[in-house]
C-alpha cells in the first residue's frame, strides 16, 4: 500500500474548532498540507489557524460554517477553490449528540442531530465530489462505534453514524472508479468536549489514558487520506479494552 505526501495538498475539514476536527487540522498540518477550517465558532477557528501557520509555516483559511446550512456549505466549497484552486481532502467530521432517550426527546433536538450529522455530510460530500474527483483525492468520514452496534442509550445519534457508514460506502461504490478514496474512521469514547448521552462530555468522564485522545483518531484520519492509488474502507479505533465486557 502506497503512501502519497500531503505536502502542499488541500484538505477541508469541518467540526474544526476543538476535539478530533482540531487535531486533524494539526495532523494534516504537520504533514504539509494547507487546511481549510469550518465551523460555527470562528474565534476558535482562528486561533488554530493561527497555531498552525505559526507551527508549520502552512496556508490555512477560516470558514465560519454552519453545517445545517445548505448555502452555508457551498459558499465553504466556493472560497476553498477560490483560495486553492481545488481540494484533495475533505473529513466529515461535524457532528453532535442531543439527548437521548426517543421516548422524550424533543423535536427540536431531533431535527438538529439529523440536519447536522446527516444533512451537513451530505451537503459538504455534494459540493466536495467534483473538487476531490478532479484530483482523485479522498473523503473521510467520522463515523462511531455507535454506528456500528446497536445502542439503547442514544439510538437517534447512532442511527445518524449508521446512516454515516451506509453512505459512505455507497458514495465510495459511485466515485471508486473515478480514483476517489473513501474512508469512514469509527472512534469509540474520545477524550474530548464530545457530549455523552448524559450532557457531560467525554473530557468530564474520563482521565487521560482511560480512552482514545483526539489526536489518535486524527493520525488514523491522515493515514487513511494519505494512500494512494488505494482505499481503507474503515478504521475502528477503540480503547483497548473496550470488546472485554461485551456490549
Amino acid at each position: 500500500m502506497v503512501e502519497t505526501s500531503l505536502e502542499s495538498k488541500t484538505a477541508v475539514v469541518t467540526g474544526a474548532s476543538a476535539g478530533i476536527g482540531a487535531a486533524t487540522c494539526h495532523e494534516f498540518a504537520a504533514a504539509g498540507a494547507n487546511v481549510v477550517l469550518a465551523a460555527r465558532s470562528e474565534d476558535k477557528l482562528d486561533a488554530i489557524a493561527d497555531d498552525l501557520e505559526d507551527e508549520q509555516g502552512v496556508e490555512t483559511l477560516v470558514v465560519p460554517t454552519n453545517v445545517r446550512e445548505e448555502e452555508a456549505v457551498d459558499a465553504l466549497i466556493e472560497e476553498t477553490i477560490d483560495a486553492f484552486g481545488g481540494i484533495d481532502v475533505l473529513v466529515n467530521n461535524a457532528g453532535l449528540s442531543r439527548g437521548s432517550d426517543v421516548e422524550s426527546m424533543s423535536t427540536e433536538d431531533y431535527e438538529t442531530m439529523q440536519e447536522t450529522n446527516v444533512d451537513g455530510l451530505f451537503y459538504a460530500t455534494r459540493a466536495a465530489i467534483p473538487h476531490v474527483r478532479e484530483r482523485t483525492g479522498h473523503i473521510v468520514f467520522v463515523g462511531s462505534f455507535a454506528g456500528q452496534y446497536p445502542r439503547s442509550f442514544n439510538p437517534v445519534y447512532a442511527a445518524t453514524k449508521w446512516w454515516t457508514r451506509g453512505f459512505a460506502k455507497s458514495i465510495a461504490a459511485q466515485v471508486g472508479d473515478d480514483g476517489v478514496g473513501v474512508t469512514v474512521v469509527n472512534p469509540a469514547e474520545v477524550r474530548s468536549e464530545f457530549e455523552a448521552a448524559d450532557g457531560k462530555t467525554f473530557a468530564e468522564h474520563f482521565e487521560e489514558g482511560e480512552v482514545s485522545e483526539p489526536a489518535e483518531v486524527a493520525e488514523a484520519i491522515r493515514f487513511a487520506a494519505s494512500r494512494e492509488g488505494s482505499s481503507i474502507s474503515e478504521i475502528d479505533v477503540n480503547r483497548r479494552d473496550k470488546f472485554a465486557d461485551g456490549f
